[in-house]
Parts: C-alpha cells; sequence; structure tokens
C-alpha cells in the first residue's frame, strides 16, 4: 500500500518540533505500508521555490518551501497562488519518481484536506482526514461562512475521519461536520518512553508537571497556589516543572513571591529525549491541571512510563485517565487538586506500574497505532 500524508503542520527548517505528532503517524504507518509526506510551507526569506527530498528514518519527506509574494500579486491572493504552485511542484516531484499514491491521508481540515480531495480526483483515490486542533472546542470555530461551507463539505466527501478523541469527534459533528466512518485514532508515543525502569527512591515523593508554559492554558499559577496551600500541612513532596514559554520567568518569580521555590518547587528548563525520558522515570507521578485541552502527549508519556497520572477532565482526558491509572479533577478547581494531590502522595504506590504500561503500549506503540491505520485503510480499499 503506497499511502500519501498531506500535512498543515510537520517538523520543518524553522521549527524542528511543529506537528511531531503527524511525523509520528507517518512513522507508524510505514511498518506496514510505503509512506511519502509533502509539506508546503511559506518562507518570508525566500523569493524562490525550494524543494527538499529527505528521508526520515523508514518515510521519505518531500518538503517544498515558497515565497510568501507572487510576482504578479501580493497579498493573500498572492500568498494562495504559491501555495497552489508549491503543492504542484511536490507533486510532480513524486510522479517523478514513478510512485503513485493508493490513498491520500491529509492532517487537520480545511485547506490541506481540500488539497488531499483534488490529489484525490486527479489520482482517482480516496482521502482521508485526521483531526488533532483544539479550535472546534468553541462554539465560534470558522472565520467565516465559506470557510464553514468548505469543511463541512470536505469532511462529508472523506472516506474515513479521524480525530484523536471521541470529545473532538463530538465537537466536530456538532459543527456539523458529518461523515458516517468516523474512527478515533490515538497518537503515538516514542519507543524510549516504554523503556522498562526500576522504581523510583526519592526523599521525597516527586511529581512532575511538563507544560508550554502558557498560564492561561496550563494553569501553572493555580498549580503554585495549590503548592503552597500544600506545604502547610505536609513537606514531603517536590514538584518539578519541566518546560518552557512565554510565561516561564513569570511562573518562576510566582513561584518565589509565594515562597515554595525552591524549596518545594524546582523549574528544569526545556527538556527533551532521553532527559526528559529521565525525568518520568525518576517521577512518582504526574500532575496536568490545564483549562482546556484535547489530549496532550505528556498522557501517553506518562502512562508508557508507568506512572499514574492527576489531571483535569477537560477535552479527551476522561477516555484515557480512570481510576486505575490515575485521578480527575474539574478544571480550575484547586480545593480539589489539593485533596488529590495529598491522596496521591500517600497512595500512589498502590497503582500497578506495570499494567499501566502494557495498556499504554496496546493504545500508543507505534506498531499498534500503526496496524490500526493500516486496518482503517486497507477497509477502504478493499470497497
Amino acid at each position: 500500500m503506497n499511502v500519501l500524508f498531506l500535512s498543515a503542520w510537520y517538523p520543518n527548517r524553522h521549527d524542528s518540533m511543529a506537528g511531531l505528532f503527524v511525523q509520528k503517524h507517518a512513522e507508524a504507518l510505514s511498518l506496514y505500508a510505503d509512506v511519502k509526506v509533502l509539506y508546503v510551507h511559506a518562507d518570508k526569506d525566500i523569493k524562490h521555490f525550494e524543494i527538499i527530498i529527505q528521508t526520515h528514518n523508514s518515510i521519505t519527506e518531500y518538503l517544498v518551501y515558497y515565497p510568501t509574494k507572487y510576482k504578479f500579486v501580493g497579498g493573500k491572493v498572492g500568498k494562495l497562488l504559491n501555495y497552489l504552485i508549491a503543492y504542484k511542484k511536490g507533486l510532480k516531484s513524486i510522479e517523478n519518481e514513478l510512485w503513485k499514491p493508493d490513498i491520500i491521508q491529509a492532517n487537520v481540515f480545511t485547506r490541506t484536506a481540500l488539497m488531499a480531495y483534488f490529489s484525490g480526483l486527479k489520482y482517482h483515490i480516496p482521502y482521508v482526514v485526521i483531526e488533532h486542533w483544539t479550535r472546534y472546542f468553541r462554539e465560534k470555530t470558522f472565520s467565516n461562512f465559506l470557510h464553514k461551507f468548505a469543511s463541512v463539505w470536505v469532511a462529508n466527501k472523506a472516506s474515513a475521519v479521524l480525530p484523536v478523541t471521541h470529545h473532538l469527534q463530538k465537537w466536530m459533528e456538532h459543527h456539523g461536520m458529518k461523515n458516517s466512518n468516523y474512527q478515533v485514532i490515538n497518537n503515538v508515543c516514542e519507543d524510549i518512553f516504554f523503556e522498562k525502569t526500576g522504581k523510583s527512591h526519592n526523599q521525597k515523593t516527586r511529581i512532575l508537571n511538563i507544560t508550554c508554559f502558557n498560564d492561561e492554558h496550563k494553569n501553572i499559577s493555580g498549580i503554585l497556589r495549590v503548592v503552597k496551600e500544600l506545604s502547610k500541612q505536609r513537606q514531603d513532596f517536590e514538584v518539578v516543572l519541566v518546560g518552557d514559554g512565554e510565561d516561564f520567568e513569570r511562573m518562576k518569580m510566582y513561584a518565589q513571591e509565594l515562597e515554595v521555590y525552591p524549596t518545594f518547587v524546582n523549574f528544569t528548563g526545556l527538556l527533551t529525549g532521553s532527559e526528559l525520558v529521565e525525568q518520568y522515570q525518576q517521577c512518582d507521578f504526574t500532575l496536568l491541571f490545564s483549562n482546556f485541552e484535547n489530549i496532550p502527549v505528556v498522557i501517553s508519556e506518562s502512562l508508557a512510563c508507568g506512572k499514574p497520572v492527576i489531571s483535569t477532565s477537560v477535552g479527551g482526558i476522561n477516555e484515557h485517565i480512570n481510576s486505575t491509572n490515575g485521578m480527575l479533577i474539574e478544571a480550575g478547581d484547586e480545593k480539589g487538586l489539593l485533596n488529590a494531590l495529598d491522596s496521591m502522595i500517600d497512595n500512589y504506590i498502590q497503582y500497578d506500574s506495570e499494567a499501566i504500561s502494557a495498556e499504554a503500549v496496546l493504545r500508543y506503540s507505534y506498531e499498534n497505532v500503526g496496524k490500526k491505520l493500516f486496518s482503517i485503510y486497507s477497509e477502504i480499499l478493499n470497497k
């Protein structure tokens, strides 16, 4: 099976972390199919189109960078024309390899899904769309009537729509994006998080929070206030906040004002790869206090490492966290978080780490996510 990925987000020379979950889906599927990725990216610093063809593990990536100004017209119209030309050039490069897709996977509505639809017409093949975006969790999702019409239309024409949570599916359907073949597909967790390790032996219970340091989103200030209250009751814990972002320095100063840093709270900055895995392995449980989410990757990473999770029940998180692997509280409920932390510190050892990790393998591993994608596409093609 030949599968062509078209994505609105993908790792590129300007941002190596953008759309990393899309790249992981491609890698997972490549265990069972021949996968090529076409990604186009606007670049204000170039005057001519640039096509980069590269291999990432077992997938071939075609990255087309296009100028933001068209030589005959500027503004949004010129940028759109170059966007379309970039896709045309990318598809031509793939055709030059004498490779033809059997099915197209688009990541994210609406523009990329439209490109999948028209490319499907070109090759006389079906397309599916995977959706990750939290923008659907509000009533005013679309910028105008045309945007909504195109989104609804292209969703209806797809052979399948694959949101990453049931919660996201319900919101998409609420906005009129109907399809007879909705199926939830989990994001992938890297193999390194499934590596076995011994139990942590911390002098204090270590609680881990991985965050992008956007306080409006992640409610880090709420975590710090709860830590302050908890420190009045007990002192046998520490909270490690990993990450970076716009509110990093402000949250660090707030922790100092509350007098919980560095006694009860520590900041590591951004960590990736083995350093991040080490933080998961050394903690006793993880914590999220987000005001809104879809399904953050830190959930699957924590469970893969066998660590229970305390989280707010927002987005699709309650589809992944239950009494066997963690605790759920309401968004913004600082008293509820205080009680949950107090209870988890005393009882985290009761959770079955091996069982948590084994369940995570079934849900988030490259092998099983890739197998599910391949099964969905095989069923579509067999029809």
